[in-house]
C-alpha cells in the first residue's frame, strides 16, 4: 500500500460528512489509544507565547507620523481599509493602526509605515 500524504488525507477528509469523520476519530482512538482532538487542542499551547517568550498577537500604533504625513495616511488607509478621514484621524492622534495581529503581519505593517516616514510602535 502506498503511503498516504497529508494532502491526500486532507482531501479525503473534505469529501467526508460529519458522521464519517466522527467514526474515523473513534477508530483512531481505538487503534492508537490516543484522542486526536486532545492532541490538536494541546498543539497551540505548545507553540504559543509561553514556548517562544514572544507574544503571539501584538498591536501596531503610530508614535510619530513624520514629515511624510500624507504618505503615512495613504498607507494607513490601505492597511486598515478605512476611509480617508478615519485614516487621517489615526495618524493625527498617533493612534492604533491594527490590534491583536500576528507578529509577522505587524512587522510587515511596521516596514510599510516606516518606509512612508512614520515612527511606529509594536506592543
Amino acid at each position: 500500500m502506498a503511503k498516504l500524504t497529508k494532502e491526500d488525507f486532507i482531501s479525503s477528509l473534505k469529501e467526508m460528512n460529519l458522521l464519517e469523520i466522527k467514526e474515523l476519530v473513534d477508530a483512531m482512538k481505538e487503534e492508537f489509544g490516543v484522542d486526536p482532538s486532545a492532541v490538536a487542542a494541546a498543539a497551540p499551547v505548545a507553540g504559543g507565547e509561553a514556548a517562544s517568550g514572544e507574544p503571539s498577537a501584538v498591536t501596531v500604533s503610530i508614535a510619530e507620523p513624520g514629515a511624510g504625513k500624507v504618505a503615512v495616511i495613504k498607507v494607513v488607509k490601505e492597511i486598515t481599509g478605512l476611509g480617508l478621514k478615519e485614516a487621517k484621524d489615526i495618524v493625527d492622534q498617533n493612534g492604533v493602526v491594527k490590534e491583536n495581529i500576528p507578529v509577522d503581519e505587524a512587522n510587515e505593517i511596521k516596514a510599510k509605515l516606516e518606509e512612508a516616514g512614520a515612527t511606529v510602535e509594536v506592543k
